[in-house]
């Protein structure tokens, strides 16, 4: 990862600030300007995400988002009606390519969450209402997003719930700094830093948002 400059921004050759995090890397930059924090409501692009970070946990997300095709060919595209039907032998042929993760327990995981998938969506509606649920307050996020503030931000109430409400339902490779950054990344927080010129076209992204709807009856919690 980049170093950090003293207000987190780095200002690449176009002269936009951006997150330092992103550097000069042109599919980084990629990611952040057009995927990191834009609000997502398609269920199999959620169930891609929460997947992606749990492969991602102990490693940086740049190793796994120059691995994502290959993960979506491995994965068939992160249709999780078809990973729940994996078996044991899919599994260990999952093991031998090369071009993923090759984590035992993470590439169980995806399967057992795919399992898990349509319970959840016959309580809640959609896995997107039930994420978006846990979007928090305006009074519960920081009046300004600095590079003071993220370290704070790495889990939170609102991802604690989000890890916990999850677990309950038999989910796996879903603590808290992992629901975190899944909140970051699908747009239910929005964390780009004060002066990054996505900050504001975020804003307005999730402002015209339309909220996924739960069912009246469902409490995540």
């Amino acid at each position: 990862m980049a170093s950090i400059p003293p207000n987190g921004l780095h200002t690449c050759d176009d002269n936009h600030a951006r997150c330092w995090w992103c550097g000069d890397d042109p599919e980084y930059i990629a990611y952040h300007d057009t995927e990191w924090g834009v609000p997502v409501d398609d269920d199999v692009r959620l169930f891609e995400k929460i997947c992606l970070e749990g492969f991602q946990s102990g490693l940086s997300w740049l190793t796994i988002l120059r691995k994502r095709e290959n993960f979506r060919d491995a994965f068939d595209g992160f249709d999780f009606t078809r990973i729940a039907r994996y078996t044991p032998k899919r599994v260990e042929k999952l093991l031998t390519n090369a071009g993923i993760v090759r984590h035992r327990g993470k590439i169980e995981s995806v399967i057992n969450n795919a399992k898990r998938m349509p319970a959840l969506c016959d309580e809640f509606g959609s896995l997107a209402a039930f994420a978006w649920s846990f979007e928090p307050a305006p009074d519960d996020r920081p009046a300004s997003i600095t590079v003071d503030r993220l370290p704070e931000l790495t889990r939170t109430p609102a991802s604690t719930a989000l890890s916990k409400a999850l677990r309950k339902r038999g989910w796996s490779f879903v603590g808290p700094t992992t629901a975190y950054a899944f909140m970051q990344s699908v747009g239910i927080v929005n964390d780009h830093l004060e002066g990054c010129h996505r900050r504001p076209d975020v804003d307005n992204l999730r402002m015209q948002f339309r909220l996924p709807r739960l069912p009246s009856r469902s409490d995540p919690n």
